[in-house]
């Protein structure tokens, strides 16, 4: 099934400690971005949450954003994180004896207890049990997770449906100019031999034959329509085959923007021209959507 990259979710839970909500926004990009948005209690789920994320997108800029509201009954007073203040200190008589032996090394001044309540962590709502709204925390980011890529499948299911109509408008103008080949020579052959004619010319039929070979070498765009039609059915099969496959798609596109570029380009005639134009307005708009497939 076919993913896009942008989509939102935003996941809530209450419970005894107070309420948790995810938010989760995801736009194209080319590679996994993911960036996260923690309170400061719960830094310590940073890992954990890329984990997560990364095990369900592959592909795209994902702003993940947690907000912890506590209950009413733990917002009397603070809490004190004794172990990282005790991590905090020790950090810092290590820094102050490295300054010392230092040649030509200052002492540095010891931090204040002020410095250590401004630590990120040291102090937290008393309400908050790290472990637990950590462990519910992470669960309700798996639903929100759920969310996100329900919403990235039913948008890239959309696009695949775009894309595989654009595909069917190329095969057809592929179809046509093909059919319209023969035609094409034969007009050719009695524009040549009218002004022929207009010139007063014997129509040497050995010269008459050169040209129209060499005119048929000129404009020969079988292989370019081959070529058309072998892209169309990489990008259909692309997109069946379930899996990541915007990258893929991306360098389709350039291929069957090239193809076209030669159709026009070795065109002598106004049908031939007019259905290049049309494959390139189709291209561009299959680039434009598969710039948002995973």
């Amino acid at each position: 099934m076919v993913h896009s990259m942008t989509a939102f979710a935003r996941e809530e839970l209450d419970a005894a400690w107070g309420n948790a909500a995810w938010e989760l926004r995801s736009v194209n990009h080319r590679y996994l971005d993911v960036s996260l948005r923690l309170p400061e209690e719960l830094r310590s789920l940073d890992s954990g949450v890329r984990e997560r994320v990364a095990a369900r997108v592959r592909r795209g800029k994902v702003e993940c954003s947690l907000r912890i509201h506590p209950s009413a009954s733990g917002l009397g007073g603070l809490a004190l994180d004794r172990h990282l203040v005790e991590r905090v200190l020790t950090a810092a008589r290590t820094v102050e004896t490295r300054a010392r032996e230092t040649p030509g090394g200052s002492p540095l001044r010891a931090p204040t207890a002020l410095d250590i309540l401004r630590w990120p962590g040291v102090v937290y709502p008393p309400g908050i049990d790290r472990e637990s709204v950590g462990a519910a925390a992470l669960d309700l980011l798996d639903r929100a997770l759920a969310s996100l890529v329900e919403s990235r499948a039913r948008e890239g299911a959309k696009l695949g449906e775009m894309v595989t109509r654009r595909c069917d408008e190329v095969a057809g103008i592929a179809e046509r100019v093909r059919t319209a080949l023969p035609e094409v020579q034969d007009r050719y052959r009695a524009r040549l031999v009218a002004r022929l004619e207009e010139a007063r010319a014997d129509v040497d039929p050995q010269r008459l034959t050169h040209e129209l070979v060499m005119f048929a070498s000129r404009t020969d765009v079988a292989e370019e329509l081959d070529r058309l039609d072998a892209h169309v059915t990489e990008v259909r099969d692309a997109l069946a085959s379930g899996t990541p496959v915007g990258r893929r798609l991306d360098f389709l596109m350039q291929e069957l923007q090239r193809e076209a570029n030669t159709l026009g380009s070795k065109s002598a005639d106004p049908d031939t021209s007019r259905a290049s134009v049309d494959l390139k307005v189709l291209i561009e708009q299959m680039r434009e959507q598969v710039q948002n497939i995973e």
